[in-house]
């Protein structure tokens, strides 16, 4: 037994005996234990030692049985009955609420799924449940189970309609997970889209693991929110991937396109000595910080003026992503900050790899993708409103209802 296990085990003993927790726990298993009496008498149609025309059963005793909660392991008398069945027959009565060989409660098992995908891994849910539960059997494989059960709910949350919902500005970006596949651990892109509704919330709209970050592999992302009959955003913001902008001239042709400034700018610096570096941030600045898109205009005219012979890279590298460096100067001030980067989407990929960081690898892309849902769905990554989502509802009102509803 290693030194932690010892001094967790310890833990009771130190901060003494828990009055208020037992006897919650004492009432707790009466609680329990007069419920499933209950449904045993409507069950049969009688109650206990009572007479009834119309019982369909009778009682058979009770049967120990320990139930794992969130208020810690509770012993329990579990009533028996056999209920009558056609051709003189009688059959085992099943509780629903204890259904058979369940061992912990549903908010238990949350519990154990939340610590896992809030980064504790399986042993570590164990040892931290232990003064908890005592010596409930926590087995090596219950996480992995439980996790496991997700893949069903992750199959449905890829496939849902997104119909009826109106998804006005759209973050697309990828992140790079180490995931075992043929025998090596590999990079595999996880290609995320991060949608904002009319009334301001973003939510994850599609989360797929695909082999390489090319025009191909983000059409086909895109033609699934086709499929699932998404409504033409009216905004893209991306960051300079070219096989993502491609595809989205081809799914939805002459969609506006923001271009992330902060992946700009570190581009900008790529080509850039460290000395002469603030001054060209500063000039950067001027750019996407103006008062509005004449006087960005103006800025983006002086930069190129005064760095096209010095640093000739750093010109060229603003000029690649030419005017859709701008076009968040289209939307309501309020959304600017907001619109102008992919700082959103990236927090999302931040948690992902802030989640993984501790293992070296991932042992298969189901299980890749199983951890990234489960993070979303355990609210281990909640999402606030955009800034100036209240003018959300004034942007709709410019934009023909047809446009909205195209698809592709």
């Amino acid at each position: 037994m290693g030194k932690s296990t010892v001094l967790l085990s310890n833990l009771p003993a130190v901060f003494g005996e828990d009055l208020l927790t037992e006897g919650i726990r004492g009432k707790l298993q009466e609680l329990i234990e007069v419920m499933l009496h209950s449904e045993l008498d409507l069950a049969i149609r009688a109650a206990k030692y009572g007479r009834s025309q119309e019982r369909t059963g009778y009682r058979n005793g009770t049967k120990p049985r320990t139930i794992h909660t969130s208020m810690g392991s509770i012993p329990l008398e579990v009533p028996r009955g056999r209920l009558a069945k056609s051709f003189g027959r009688s059959a085992e009565w099943q509780s629903r609420l204890l259904p058979a060989y369940e061992r912990r409660t549903k908010q238990l098992d949350a519990t154990l799924v939340s610590l896992y995908f809030s980064g504790v891994n399986q042993r570590r849910v164990q040892r931290a449940l232990r003064p908890l539960l005592g010596a409930a059997p926590l087995g090596k494989n219950v996480v992995s189970d439980l996790v496991q059960n997700l893949q069903e709910h992750l199959e449905s949350w890829k496939t849902r309609s997104l119909e009826g919902g109106t998804y006005v500005y759209l973050y697309l970006d990828a992140t790079n997970l180490k995931i075992r596949l043929l025998g090596k651990v590999r990079k595999i892109p996880v290609f995320v889209a991060l949608g904002v509704r009319h009334d301001g919330r973003k939510e994850v709209l599609a989360m797929e693991g695909l082999y390489k970050e090319n025009e191909n592999a983000w059409k086909e992302l895109l033609d699934g929110l086709v499929r699932r009959k998404i409504n033409r955003p009216l905004l893209a913001i991306i960051d300079g991937n070219a096989g993502l902008r491609s595809a989205l001239d081809l799914v939805w042709p002459g969609i506006k396109v923001q271009r992330c400034t902060v992946h700009k700018l570190r581009n900008l610096q790529t080509y850039c000595p460290k000395a002469v570096y603030p001054e060209v941030k500063d000039g950067f600045n001027e750019i996407i910080q103006a008062e509005g898109l004449e006087a960005a205009k103006a800025a983006y005219q002086r930069f190129l003026g005064k760095w096209s012979k010095e640093l000739p890279k750093v010109a060229r590298s603003l000029e690649e992503a030419g005017e859709e460096l701008l076009t968040f100067y289209a939307f309501p001030r309020e959304q600017w900050k907001c619109l102008r980067t992919t700082n959103p989407i990236e927090r999302l990929n931040g948690e992902f790899k802030r989640r993984v960081k501790t293992q070296c690898s991932l042992p298969s892309e189901d299980s890749a993708m199983l951890i990234l849902f489960g993070l979303i769905l355990s609210e281990q990554i909640r999402f606030r409103k955009i800034d100036g989502w209240q003018q959300i509802i004034e942007v709709l009102r410019h934009v023909p209802k047809e446009l909205l509803k195209e698809a592709s």
